[in-house]
This record gives C-alpha cells, structure tokens and sequence, in this order.
C-alpha cells in the first residue's frame, strides 16, 4: 500500500523509472546474444587420441585402458565412455553437475601428459577438448570448383580459410571435411623393389637420412656475422628423385628409379559429396557463450574477403544455415506475441467497454516484456527457444495483475466513489491478495532452479522470462497503472442503488480503510452484485444478463454443495489420471522439419569407393523420390576421417568405410516425415538390399536432448563377454523387429569387419635373420604408409608451411593376398617375402571397441514412427524383461533419449509436487488455516485433466512445453482462486455466513476472473496454432494453456465457491490467535487491555 501511496503522490517519479525501463530494456533488445537453445554447460569432456593404423583392439589395450586406470585420479569424473576405431580412440568424460570444468580440463590435460610414457613411442599428445550443445555445428562453408580436386581444395580450405576465422570473434571449426591432407607421395614399385633386392623400409631410411630439418649456426667473419643455413631439407619435390639410396656403393641408384614422388595427398579415407559432386566443406560452429546469429551474420560479412584470398575458380557458399531457424523463431514468436497482446487488449475492451482502460492494460505488456529481456541480459541468459516461449506464455498472465487492478476500479467507480478515491480503494484493496497471486505463479517455477541436467538448463530460461516480466508487471499495476488511471480514466455517475459516499464518511489512513468505512465497503459490494444494472437506457447489459444467469445456475447447485463437490474431486481426480497414463509422452515435441540426416551403412568393410556409389544411388532415388526441384541442398560424407584430423568425429562418428552420412534440405515439399521415411526406406530396400538405413537428428535440439545417441531408442548391452553382448544385443533386435512401429532396428557397431590376419612365424622368421621389426615397418609401408612409422617433413617455402613426406605402395599395386605375400622383408635380398615367415588368412574383426569405464558394450538402435517415445520406451523395457534373469555381469540400459525422457518427465513431476506444495504452505500462512488453503487447491486437478484433453485432441504429446503449459496452468488458476476465495473470507468472518459469502464473492470475482481467463485463453491463441517457424515446438504450451484454463476457470466460478461453502459451514469466524490480548482470538482476555478497562 505504501508503494501504491507513493506512486499517487509523486507520479511524475513514476514516469521517469517506467521510462528508464523501457529505455534501457531497448538498449538490452539490441545487445542480448540470440541462440536456438539456452546455455546448456553440460559438465562433458572429450578426448581424441590418434594413432595411425593401430586396430580398435590396440586403440583399447594401448589408449583406452591405460586412461581408464589413470582416470580414478580425476576429481568430479560421474562415467567414462571411449570408442576404439581403426587409428582413433574417442573418450566422452562427463562430470557431476557443477563440477568447475576449467579445472576439470586443466587436471585432464595434466594427468594425460604424466601418462604419455605409457603409450606406444611416437605417440603424439592427445586433444582436449569441452564439447556441449553450444559446440554442435550451426551450418556448412562449403568450397566448390570445377577445375581443382578435393585435395586441393581440402588445403586452400586449412591453409587460407579457417586461418581466417580467427577475425570472428565465437567462431569455432574443426578440419574440413572432404579432402585428404595434402603429403609429398613417394609412390614404390613392389616389382622394382624386388628387383634391386630392396624392401620398402629401406627406401624410407635413404629418405630419413637425406631429408633432415637442422638448425643453422652463425659465422663472424670480419664486421659481419653470417647465419649458415644448409640444405638438408630438400627444396623441390622433384628433387625427391634424386636421392642415393645406397650410401658409399658403386651402385648408382636413385628414388627415382623405383619409385615416383609427387605433390599429392594422404591416402583417401573419405569422400564430401555437395548435390552428388566431390566437395569439401568446413563444419561451423561457435564457442559456447556466444551468439549463433551474431557469429553467422559475422561469417557472412567476412565471407567476401575470405572469397578474394582464394583462386578465382573457387567458390565460397554457406549452408544449412541453423542461424535461419533462430531468426525465424524469434520473429515468428514475436508475431505470435504481439497477436497475443492485441487479441489481449480486445478482450478488456470487450469486457470493460472502457478504451482508456483497455490502453492502460496494454501498455503495461510491451513495458513488462522489454523490462524482462533487460534482466534476463543483467542474469546472463540469452533469447531463445525457452524464454522466447517464456515471454510469449507471459504476456497471457501479465494481463492478470493490470486487469483485476482495472475491474476493481470500475467496480468501485460504480459504487458512486470520486475517482481518485475509487482507484486507490480499489488499488489498496487487492494489494495482499495480488501479491500473493504473483508468489503462488512464482512458486509453480521455483523447481526451475533445483532441477539439474538438460530440463534444468531448459526450464530456467523460461522461469526466468516468466518471473521478471510478471514481477515488473506487479509493481507496474501498483505505480503504473494507478497513476495512468487517474489520468486516462474518467469518473462514473453516481449509482443509484448504492448509498452515497462523503468524503468524510471515506476517510481512509496509512493503513487503509477504517472499519466503519470497510463495513461501508462490504454494504456497498452487496448493493453492487444485487443490483439489477441497467444502463443508461434502462436496459440490462449483456454482461449482467450473463451474471444473472451465472448466479441462477450457482443458487441451483449451492444445495448439492457436498454430492457436487465430492463428484468433482474423485470424476475428475480419476479422470486426470486415466489420461496421463493414455496419452503420449516425448521430450520435445515433433517437427515435422524439410531436414533430414540418414546414416547409411552398407556390409561391414565395403571399400571407399562402393561405399561412394551407393550413396550416389541413394541420392539418385531421393531425387526420383520428391523431383531434383524439391532438393534444396545435400551433404554426404562417406567413409572414415583422416587420422590427422582426430577431432572431426566427435562432430560427425564414422565407423569405418562402409558408411556414409547424408543431411539433406527439401524446399517446398510438404509432407509427414515420418510416412517420407517410411515410403523412402522402401525404396532403398529395393535397390539396394544388402544396405542399412538409419534416420539420426538433424535439429540441434534433437542433438542435444540425444545426448549424442543417433537414435531416439537406443540400449546398452554391457559385459566382460563381447560374444555373450552380441548374443543378447541380437535378440533384442528380433524381438524389437517385431513390434510395428519401430523402425531401423540394428546393432550400432560393426563387430563383424573382414580382415587379413598375419600370423608370423617368430622362428621361421629368426632363422631367415629377420625380426619382428622389419617385417612391421615393411607392411606397414606397403599397406598404408610411413608416416605412421616414421615422421618426415618438407617444407613449401613458398607457402611457408611443412608437410609429411610418406612412402607407400599404390592402392592398385596391393589389390591380392598374393600381392600381400610378396612383400621383401629383408634389406639386401630378394628373399624372404612376407609369405616365407607368415600366414595370411582370411577373417574377421571387430571394426569398433566401445567401453564403459573398462566394460565392452555395444548397442542396438533403433528409430520409431507414428508414436511418441514415451509408449516406445514401455516396450522397450517390457523387452528387457522378457528375456528373463540376465547373466551375472551383463546389464541391459536404455540409453540416450529413453533415459532423458524418464529423468526429464520426473523432475517435471517431482517439481510440480513441490511447487503445490509450497503454494499450499503460503496459502495456509496467509490465510492461517490448512481447510482454506486446500480449498483453494482443489482447482488443480481440473487444470491437469483440461490441458491433458486439449492435448489429446491436438494429437499433442505431454512434454517439456507442454509440462511447463500445465504448470503455468497451475498457476493462474490457483491465482483465480485466491481472488474468489480472499474476497469470500472476508465477507465469512464479517457475516458469518460460508455459503452466502462465497455467493457473494463469486459474483464480485465473475468479471476479473474471466477476464483474465479469456484474455490469456486469447493471448495463447497464436501459439497454440503454431504457425512459422518453430511453432511445431512451442505449440503444446500454448494448447496446454488453453486446455488447463478452460476448465479450471469453470472449476473456479462453479465448483470452488460449492467446496469453500461445504468447507467452511461449520468454521468459526474467530482468530486462531493465541494472544490473550489479541481482540479476535478466541483466547481474548479483555482485563488486559487497558483501553477496554477504560
């Protein structure tokens, strides 16, 4: 009350902060950073360790478990997870919740290079790096020519390219993808090499000792001092071919004579289709606190720049912009909200029929929305997907506090009051109840900032958005709304059927109203509801007609008050729970996004190139599928990353050869995803058969809520057994076949790669007078290359850049197990070969080793289509089940999004419980009575089963929007019903009589009540409709909204003044104080009040 005396003496005062407010929240509009999603900070730490040619087996024994043994060492580490690949191990490390990750990374860092003497020699340092949802790429930078081959450009783009981001402050890209490291290539002849009894390993000495990096010194001749470079590192390539490979013999031969050397690349390892062509394209992505559409927009503009420092015939072009999608969503939630406010405003209109009144309503929206983006700026909170949608669910509330402040005041200007005396009534007589209001909604939220994980990082953002714009909401209703009424307002004529009021019989002090003129006010009310309000013809307004009516209807039921009431608890309390277990359950809600990403696998093993004709076919198909017109953009990476580029699978896993990844961008082609899939996975399955599809996220909060699972179903399979894993993992995929709507079912892992084992003879070998040495560096050489045996530089002095120098034998000279066998094991002679000490036999091998912690794992996958998540984890777990009591040692675990689901969903519940509960302690505070503030709760379960029906009818899932529509919900409800309930238990404790105060307070609370209720009902409309973009997301708020409001305002005017008249019939009007000096306590001693003495 102070706060509202305060504004109605110095409104000026007033003025000024409501326009530093809007001022600075502008100022806060255009510097807040704009992203999809919320800051995340999941506590998640990568580490890729590369080492060129070692098989998943060696990546697990050498790498995998020696950091496993040092992690224990490590403080906050919550689990462990590593990926053995051919060349790679990949460990995901993810800490408990507020865990300092600066130091988590710093002590990683340290104990990775206290154990670096325990790897293989010349194992290089590992990288370290955090990596969350602000890590995920945001588009593509896609390099195109028509003249130049992948190589090159995969150079152009590490060399001039990326060097570039580092003027694009938040900018962050791992190694392009598409091309090969370029490497001075010395290309070697097996036949020309057997001829000159040489083995490959001797030409890589001759390159070693002929190709060295050396400091200079310096020479001080006279007055000057002279630096003495030298050339030990050979200028040109071509220069390569001249080397001497045998040092002190007459034998006048050259590198040149059995092999070729050239300007070329590493082996190929994996292929960047852009629309079917051979490109190379670089991830983008951005560091976590900054802005995706700042650090897009930065990239756009420097894109011309970047464009002028490459060869005319490249191009530069930037695709599946994501920063498109952020735009867009904020531009389409802020359509939604202004709609929202306009529809808002018709709705006080309509009910007050007051223009000036309906202008003061709204002009406290936009203040209360702007206001609020300026303290979600100062809390370091960014806009959003969340607070996007928490400013949009605000402006449906906001309207609360303005409007009952406006009814009230009219309803005191129709008591004949003079205006300036109407309005501070009015404002000073719903002051507590608006007050406690707002801490009801709030407390709904509070959970926000106990839940941990991905629903708190989701949750908060929208908390916040909420909270501060209602909070400057009330305290603009307070200051604001006072003031601009007793400008903007006029008065009323006096009403005829009230008694008159002096200003001396209104006389009002600090505290308020005195009790003669509060028994004044009550008779007033009184007059007011029982009035037959005519209007200035005569006529009866259509409101009243509807509040007549409404009064009829409520004397009708006030009768069965206990048969009603107790109809409505237990019908509606069952039915709440009937649809919450009926309806569908998910996370997120579905898009039906134009963006789709497929993983493609073809027979574990299959070599690059078939791999790359496949994926071409696929492509082909898409476009006889939906027309090439309809293909906006596709992007296909086939095959596995080059070793040197180790961090490029953490953003993007590829297991081997035999896979290949699309993401793929339809324009104008409508349809339901999930049927496109369907009619799509068909299609392959005729034309390539022995071909697995998998469809993976592509939206990046899909991404996120996966927790970097590929699948939304996805199960762990843990065991020191790896064929008792594979046993188990098998079943689950026939059984999961089974079921109708799971889709892509398959083990994740390619357990089954073909190999050529090499089984040498150690004695055989010792008595050829060859050792394990020789013969390794050798076949090495010839399979792949070495580099993985021995580092050797050039430097382009040009470029002033160096590269690796590698020996290897051409992919077509080593196509055969003959060819295999021939290869020269020792120096100097023509035998032995390869097969004189080894046997070389056809079989297999596990093409990935995952662990937990130390335990071997893999996984089955699987997609879903035409249901929701919630009944496919059901299954998923009644599968488990059924295969009966699981072996000592094996754990069978849903992973992945089935996980978040179940965590997410019962910290949902968990927190609305909470925050009920703390709503009813502040109740039973205010209200100093436990029956009360139940009364007033039994409104929630008609919340929970309106917005669970209004989802169903939607075809709507319960989800993380639709959740927080319920709890707002919740909120409003509970709001209402403090408004009814405060005003019926005052007039219980002056009259004495329940049933005919809560009549009385029903029809006093008719017009704030729904006006409230249809305002924010309006307000919800546009968003509950969800066009534009990001609508598919945010819809299932506003339709839970909508559901929850309809039927607990009618759960509010009908049921809760029949439940506050059964409840409170036989309850004492007395105070529960325990003061003996306190007047209204049944413990009231007068003797001691010295002013009754007298």
């Amino acid at each position: 009350m102070n706060l509202i005396r305060f504004a109605l003496r110095k409104p000026i005062s007033i003025l000024v902060l409501v326009a530093g407010l809007f001022f600075f929240g502008i100022g806060a509009i255009q510097d807040i950073k704009v992203d999809i999603l919320p800051k995340m900070n999941l506590p998640v730490i990568y580490i890729a360790h590369p080492f060129g040619g070692y098989t998943p087996d060696q990546m697990e024994a050498y790498f995998a478990k020696t950091y496993v043994n040092i992690l224990p060492f490590a403080n906050g580490v919550k689990s462990v997870e590593t990926k053995n690949i051919q060349g790679l191990m990949i460990m995901k490390l993810t800490y408990y919740e507020n865990t300092n990750m600066a130091q988590a990374a710093a002590e990683l860092s340290s104990l990775s290079n206290r154990i670096q003497a325990a790897f293989p020699p010349g194992t290089q340092p590992p990288f370290i790096i955090r990596f969350d949802a602000s890590s995920l790429p945001i588009g593509q930078l896609v390099l195109s020519s028509k003249i130049r081959s992948n190589n090159e450009l995969q150079d152009l783009a590490n060399v001039y390219v990326r060097a570039s981001f580092t003027s694009i402050p938040g900018l962050l890209s791992p190694a392009p993808f598409g091309g090969s490291p370029r490497t001075i290539e010395v290309n070697v002849d097996p036949d020309l090499l057997r001829s000159h009894n040489m083995t490959p390993d001797q030409i890589v000495e001759a390159i070693r000792i002929n190709n060295q990096t050396a400091p200079s010194g310096n020479v001080r001749m006279g007055d000057v001092n002279y630096i003495t470079p030298t050339n030990n590192t050979i200028k040109e390539v071509k220069d390569f071919e001249n080397i001497p490979l045998f040092k002190g013999s007459v034998q006048n031969l050259k590198l040149g004579d059995v092999a070729t050397v050239k300007d070329g690349a590493d082996i190929t390892q994996g292929y960047a289709l852009v629309n079917g062509k051979r490109s190379v394209y670089i991830s983008i992505a951005k560091a976590g606190d900054a802005s995706t559409w700042d650090v897009v927009q930065k990239l756009k503009a420097e894109l011309p720049k970047i464009q002028s420092t490459l060869p005319e015939d490249v191009k530069l072009s930037y695709e599946f912009d994501q920063s498109v999608y952020v735009i867009n969503s904020v531009k389409s939630l802020i359509t939604e909200g202004i709609i929202g406010a306009v529809l808002t405003g018709l709705m006080v209109l309509l009910f007050l029929g007051d223009r000036r009144a309906a202008l003061i309503v709204i002009l406290t929206i936009p203040i209360s929305i702007i206001s609020g983006v300026l303290f979600l700026k100062l809390f370091g909170q960014t806009i959003n997907l969340m607070s996007l949608s928490g400013l949009a669910l605000a402006i449906g509330i906001l309207v609360d506090e303005s409007t009952v402040t406006i009814e009230n005041i009219h309803q005191h200007l129709d008591m004949g009051k003079p205006k300036a005396l109407a309005i501070w009534d009015a404002c000073q007589e719903i002051a507590l109840p608006k007050l406690l209001i707002l801490l009801c909604i709030l407390a709904v939220f509070a959970p926000a900032f106990t839940m941990v994980g991905i629903p708190g990082a989701l949750f908060l953002p929208l908390a916040l958005a909420i909270g501060f714009s209602m909070v400057i909401s009330f305290l603009l209703s307070q200051t604001f709304v006072p003031v601009m009424a007793n400008w903007l307002m006029k008065g009323h004529e006096k009403h005829a059927h009230g008694p008159e009021i002096t200003d001396d019989e209104a006389e009002f002090n600090d505290c308020g109203l005195t009790p003669e003129s509060e028994k004044d006010l009550i008779t007033q009310k009184k007059a007011y509801v029982e009035r037959d309000d005519t209007n200035n013809n005569g006529k009866i307004g259509a409101f009243e007609r509807f509040r007549i009516r409404f009064m009829r209807t409520l004397d009708r039921l006030f009768p069965y008050k206990k048969i009603t009431a107790l109809v409505y608890l237990i019908g509606i309390t069952v039915l709440a729970v009937v649809f919450i277990n009926f309806i569908g359950k998910d996370v997120f809600p579905k898009v039906n996004s134009s963006q789709f990403q497929l993983r493609m696998r073809a027979p574990d093993g299959t070599r690059l190139e078939r791999t790359e004709e496949k994926a071409i076919i696929v492509l082909k198909e898409l476009q006889k599928m939906v027309g090439k017109e309809h293909i906006g953009i596709s992007s296909v990476y086939v095959g596995q990353h080059p070793s040197l580029f180790s961090i490029n699978p953490i953003y993007l896993f590829m297991a081997g050869s035999h896979e290949a990844v699309f993401q793929v961008s339809l324009k104008e082609y409508h349809t339901d995803m999930d049927d496109f899939k369907d009619d799509f996975r068909a299609r392959i399955k005729k034309v390539l058969p022995d071909v697995k599809l998998s469809f993976e996220p592509i939206e990046l909060t899909d991404k996120v809520l996966s927790q970097g699972s590929p699948t939304p179903i996805e199960v762990r399979i843990a065991g020191k057994d790896k064929k008792r894993n594979e046993l188990y993992a098998t079943q689950i995929v026939e059984k999961l076949k089974k079921i109708s709507y799971f889709r892509d079912v398959q083990i994740g892992q390619p357990i089954h790669y073909p190999a050529m084992n090499i089984d040498i003879d150690r004695t055989r070998a010792a008595e050829l007078g060859v050792d394990m040495n020789d013969i390794s560096r050798s076949l090495v050489a010839s399979t792949s290359s070495s580099r993985y045996t021995e580092k050797n530089t050039w430097v382009d002095e040009r470029a002033g850049l160096s590269y690796n120098v590698q020996v290897q034998v051409p992919l077509n000279k080593m196509k055969s197990k003959t060819d295999i066998g021939e290869i020269p094991v020792l120096k100097n002679s023509l035998r032995p070969v390869l097969s004189d000490v080894a046997k070389i036999t056809p079989g297999f091998v596990s093409g990935e080793n995952d662990n937990l912690g130390a335990m071997p794992y893999i996984t089955v996958t699987a997609n879903i289509s035409q249901t929701d998540l919630g009944t496919a984890v059901k299954d998923v777990d009644a599968t488990i089940n059924s295969l009966g009591e699981l072996p000592r040692g094996l754990f069978i675990t849903p992973i992945g999004m089935s996980k978040v689901l179940v965590e997410t969903l019962s910290s949902l519940q968990v927190g609305l419980l909470v925050a009920i509960f703390v709503i009813f302690l502040m109740l039973a505070a205010n209200f100093q009575s436990f029956k009360v503030s139940l009364v007033i709760l039994t409104t929630v379960p008609a919340v929970v089963l309106g917005a669970l029906l209004m989802l169903t009818i939607t075809g709507s899932t319960l989800n993380l929007q639709s959740y927080m529509g319920i709890i707002m919900s919740v909120g409003v409800s509970i709001a209402n019903a403090v408004l009814l309930v405060t005003n019926a238990e005052q007039l219980r404790k002056r009259n004495g009589n329940a049933l005919e105060s809560a009549r009385e307070a029903a029809a006093l609370r008719l017009r704030p009540i729904i006006m409230t209720s249809v305002a924010m009902i309006a307000g919800m409309l546009p968003m509950a409709i969800g066009h534009g973009e990001g609508g598919d997301q945010v819809s299932p708020l506003g339709r839970a909204v909508i559901g929850g409001l309809l039927f607990s305002t009618f759960a509010v005017l009908l049921i809760l003044p029949l439940i506050f008249a059964w409840a409170q019939e036989k309850t004492t009007t007395q105070s529960v104080s325990l003061d003996p000096e306190d007047e209204e306590s049944i413990h009231y001693i007068s003797s001691l009040n010295p002013k009754n003495e007298k």
